[in-house]
């Protein structure tokens, strides 16, 4: 019995853990495109001003993932900085900016939503057994779940939108979609994020695998 204490404990810091993610949820490329190594990426993320420390995470943690696959990734806080009508979320704003420079793709992150979700968990506590045979199982499982109730704990989720366009083509060649529930840190979101998207990419064949 201590055992499938044990193991239901176990399930429950899964489930917690589970919790906590940073997922891709959809994403497509034009058939046709594929980036040079030598062309350089602009690396945009479109935040609210008062989310300016995980603007600049995002970006840097997806320019450092593509730089170690050996492309020309950019950012665009560290290239002009915070006051720049780039962080106002103006997509074709930003665009227009790079249309006459050396940039070749503009990719873009933008935080669609952020809210805040109510759940319910369950408590696997000491008594919380379900029933498996006999009546003492069965007795434990029903006084657990009358004395050891679970809970209702707040998830934040962010819904992230991103978008590669090339200038020279003038059109969109890459969207994704990805959300993140609960992220302990913003460092860990955007790392997770970068990681996701450049693996994304590289299934799609938009880049080499280095």
């Amino acid at each position: 019995m201590k055992k499938l204490g044990l193991f239901l404990m176990a399930i429950g810091l899964l489930s917690v853990t589970a919790c906590t993610s940073t997922k891709l949820t959809s994403s497509w490329k034009t058939p046709e495109a594929r980036l040079q190594q030598e062309n350089k990426i602009m690396v945009i993320a479109l935040v609210p001003a008062k989310e300016r420390n995980l603007r600049i995470l995002m970006e840097n943690n997806l320019v450092s993932e593509l730089k170690k696959e050996g492309y020309n990734a950019v950012s665009a806080y560290a290239t002009y900085g915070p006051d720049d009508a780039l962080a106002k979320g103006d997509e074709k704003a930003a665009l227009k900016k790079f249309r006459n420079s050396d940039v070749a793709q503009v990719m873009t992150i933008a935080m669609v939503d952020k809210s805040r979700e109510r759940s319910y968990v369950p408590n696997y506590g000491p008594y919380g057994y379900p029933y498996y045979g006999g009546f003492g199982p069965y007795y434990r499982g029903w006084y657990g779940s009358m004395y050891n109730p679970g809970y209702y704990q707040v998830n934040t989720k962010y819904q992230w939108d991103t978008n590669l366009y090339d200038l020279k083509e003038k059109k969109l060649i890459y969207n994704a979609q990805t959300d993140s529930v609960d992220p302990p840190t913003a460092y860990r979101q955007a790392y997770l994020f970068a990681k996701q998207i450049v693996k994304d990419m590289q299934k799609q064949q938009l880049i080499a695998k280095n």
